[in-house]
């Protein structure tokens, strides 16, 4: 029994004496000592269920493949031992998907239970310029595009009850540390639900860096505390902090870390490890990767001993996650930062590597440690599943598209039988096109929208127990397989009422063709001399005046829509690395 719970039992008893000893005076007004009574009684009750509540340590990391970690045997490269130390106190699940190979949308559905194809966010467009906040279908497209697409939304918008206001209303406290990339104010964490914000950041990734000096904006007053502070210690510190000033009271701590999104940089130590072990033949085999995780590893870690230092740990509730799957398509040195190998492809992508990522949950007293369960989990289930432990009341009238695994924790029957993704934009750098894929039970069908010559759906079929790399399609040999899931397909795009791609009216077939051909190899200067070219007050950045030059002749919409991709903290300049990634 910890000592928080003796203290507030202590306190209710000598709440209760004193009322009897004040109402030994009071014998002529009897109602008046049932209802002392009554209201003692009550309040030692709500003390004692406060405390016997549990908290929430939501970890989520970002661009985190499934096999980015030691849980399942698929990697000997990077070191993972206190994501592993907190599976073995829980149950590991096999098969986690995040709703969206990107992080907005998925961030979006753990915050709403709502599915992207539901509330319009499809995109990675959290910190964008434009505040978008209905789905609605793009007016036009490129003419080698085949499909408009929706324009996905930019902003968690208020009108949805988030997970974090449901618990912060059953009277916990809570905080977010990290990556939001979900809207800055009016739509910031604060507004959301939560009582503190660090560092108020809403950008894709940390702020220039991850060791410092960072680039966050003076008006956030975030500075480090030490030369070359790592923000992943950072952050740790400061959930450290709140667990800490928080540990008499139940406390949400929404760890949203970081790690490992580019830019890629970390530990020089670290990075020295890795390259020690990098091995030419192995794909995952970036060091500056491997130190990354390992810097994610190590903040696992700490808030885990905090748990335990604090005599936390066996009411707490911990759930470890990714926002989706390893990043492929960027490149350091020449090769993608990971593999997610046994599975294809990557973050941005619809196959398993797009969204299918590691997962843990410790529930104390509940989940049989080590435990291991290869049912169906959506990012889009965490809403109603936490509220079902934690035993807080759904608001009346709020909706799902997500399902509770209470069951699933619990090692009964999973509540899915399937799950759908919904991918409907073009993305260029993993070649996505727009799709839509289901998965049920061994089988997974993807649908591409309006992509065959004719411009009618195309369609995969994989067996995913036989072929986990989804290297086969199958699905001229299963055709009524591919009809019944499409039929399913067709079902939750209805009910969901996505906003489905549609056929382009200004497509033409000669420029798709053109597109497609292999292009000669352009003379383009490397980042350091464009830098050098381009950085004409010589501060080591590129602006955005700095990067058009001189307007006339040029084309000044596209090179500005240029840089703001590559401007990927949003800082309104470039560094050589955000020019290295660009390119």
């Amino acid at each position: 029994m910890s000592s928080a719970f003796v203290e507030n039992a202590n306190q209710s008893w000598l709440f209760i004496v004193d009322s009897f000893h004040l109402l030994k005076t009071k014998q002529e007004h009897p109602m008046i000592h049932r209802l002392a009574v009554f209201f003692a009684m009550l309040f030692s009750v709500a003390t004692l269920q406060a405390d016997e509540r549990p908290n929430l340590v939501f970890i989520l990391a970002d661009d985190l493949g499934w096999s980015d970690t030691t849980l399942h045997g698929t990697t000997s490269f990077y070191e993972t031992p206190n994501i592993e130390r907190l599976a073995k106190r829980g149950m590991c699940f096999t098969n986690a998907y995040t709703a969206h190979p990107l992080c907005s949308p998925t961030r979006s559905s753990i915050m709403t239970g709502l599915d992207p194809a539901r509330t319009g966010f499809t995109s990675a467009a959290g910190h964008v310029s434009n505040v978008i906040l209905e789905k609605q279908l793009s007016k036009q497209a490129r003419s080698d595009q085949k499909v408009l697409t929706p324009q996905s939304v930019s902003r968690l918008d208020t009108k949805y009850i988030t997970l974090a206001e449901t618990i912060q209303d059953a009277g916990y406290v809570t905080g977010h540390f990290g990556k939001w990339h979900l809207g800055k104010q009016p739509h910031s964490p604060r507004e959301h639900g939560f009582d503190v914000d660090v560092p108020k950041w809403w950008g894709p990734g940390p702020a220039g860096s991850y060791v410092a000096p960072w680039r966050f904006p003076d008006a956030l007053d975030f500075d480090p505390r030490m030369p070359a502070e790592h923000i992943e210690d950072r952050m740790a510190d400061e959930a450290i902090e709140f667990i800490s000033a928080n540990r008499n009271k139940p406390f949400f701590l929404n760890y949203w870390a970081f790690s490992v999104h580019a830019p890629f940089d970390g530990k020089r130590k670290l990075i020295e490890k890795y390259a020690d072990k990098a091995d030419p033949n192995n794909p995952q085999r970036v060091p500056v990767y491997g130190a990354m995780v390992e810097s994610l590893d190590d903040a696992v870690g700490q808030l885990l001993d905090t748990l335990d230092r604090l005599k936390l740990a066996d009411k707490t509730i911990v759930v470890f996650f990714s926002d989706n799957g390893g990043n492929m398509y960027s490149r350091v040195d020449g090769i993608p930062p990971t593999s997610n190998a046994p599975l294809r492809g990557g973050k941005a992508t619809i196959y398993e590597g797009g969204t299918r990522v590691p997962c843990a949950v410790i529930w104390p007293g509940k989940t049989q440690p080590g435990s291991s369960t290869d049912a169906l989990l959506s990012s889009s289930d965490w809403y109603p599943t936490l509220l079902d432990m934690m035993q807080i009341d759904k608001p009346l009238d709020l909706h799902f598209d997500g399902f509770s695994q209470k069951a699933t924790l619990l090692n009964q029957q999973g509540p899915r039988q399937s799950l759908i993704c919904f991918v409907p934009n073009y993305f260029p750098k993993p070649e996505t096109i727009p799709s839509t894929y289901i998965r049920r039970g061994e089988w997974k069908l993807i649908r591409f929208h309006g992509d065959r010559e004719n411009r009618t759906d195309r369609f995969e079929l994989y067996n995913l127990v036989d072929d986990a790399g989804e290297s086969k399609n199958v699905s001229a040999d299963h055709p009524e397989m591919v009809n019944n899931l499409n039929q399913e397909i067709e079902a939750y795009l209805a009910h969901t009422k996505a906003v489905v791609p549609v056929l382009n009216p200004a497509y033409d077939p000669k420029s798709s063709d053109h597109s497609q051909q292999a292009s000669p190899p352009k003379n383009r200067p490397d980042a350091n001399t464009f830098l050098k070219r381009r950085d004409i007050n010589k501060d080591g950045f590129v602006t955005l005046k700095e990067y058009i030059g001189n307007p006339k002749n040029r084309n000044v919409k596209a090179l500005t829509r240029q840089f703001t991709v590559k401007d990927r903290n949003q800082d309104q300049k470039l560094s050589l690395d955000e020019i290295k990634q660009g390119q």
